[in-house]
């Protein structure tokens, strides 16, 4: 299974502070710019940093139509949802991603499109990323607490999860490795759901997996770390 080669228009990434979701989010969004007509929607109204909508004008110059809710990157401490996120589900586009936030409070924001996602269901992959070397998703059974308050909450069954473990400059193939490991056993216990493996490239050539791999690059990469 390949993320780019995906046919469905609507990827709807959710995963916890520190999972990479938002830099798999730009990946997605830059590399399908340059095939389709591509939307990014920021819908993460929990976490204030780190998030793509920093990178609104980098995206807008690679021709990703990005939108993001009002007062996002603000001192305000609820952004509103604007009108113009609706469109995304009427106005044609081959691709739109969304970077949703991490935890059940995030997936509220998804419920206020239910209806909107219920009559695009077939069009729409709901993907939950994983680290295993984050806090609250380093164990099996924390991993799987999570998916299931993120179902209940976003009212969408996911579809597919991501093994995106790492320790940014740190990772090991085996930390990936172990990380794979972990995440098979909860794809098995939801359904058997698919599962891909993230991260950079030569970590995963280094790394013997049985999943299908997708290597992203670092945009998010804080100044500290450089």
């Amino acid at each position: 299974m390949s993320l780019l080669s995906c046919d469905k228009v609507y990827l709807v990434l959710t995963g916890n502070y520190g999972s990479g979701k938002t830099e798999i989010a730009l990946n997605l969004a830059l590399e399908s710019a340059k095939r389709m007509k591509t939307t990014l929607v920021d819908l993460d109204i929990v976490n204030p940093y780190f998030r793509s909508g920093e990178k609104a004008d980098d995206l807008r110059n690679a021709g990703v139509r990005t939108l993001m809710p009002t007062y996002a990157m603000t001192t305000v401490d609820i952004p509103a949802l604007p009108a113009e996120i609706q469109s995304v589900f009427e106005v044609p586009s081959d691709r739109v991603i969304f970077d949703v936030g991490g935890d059940d409070t995030g997936a509220a924001a998804l419920g206020r499109y239910y209806p909107s996602f219920t009559a695009k269901r077939n069009q729409t992959k709901m993907i939950l990323v994983i680290n295993c070397m984050r806090p609250l998703t380093r164990q099996k059974e924390e991993i799987l607490d999570l998916a299931l308050r993120i179902r209940n909450r976003g009212r969408l069954k996911i579809d597919l999860l991501i093994n995106n473990t790492n320790l940014a400059d740190e990772t090991t193939p085996e930390m990936v490795e172990e990380g794979e490991k972990t995440v098979l056993e909860c794809a098995e216990m939801l359904d058997g759901i698919p599962v891909i493996t993230a991260g950079k490239p030569e970590v995963l050539e280094k790394s013997r997996l049985s999943t299908s791999t997708y290597p992203i690059r670092r945009y998010m990469k804080p100044e500290w770390m450089e």
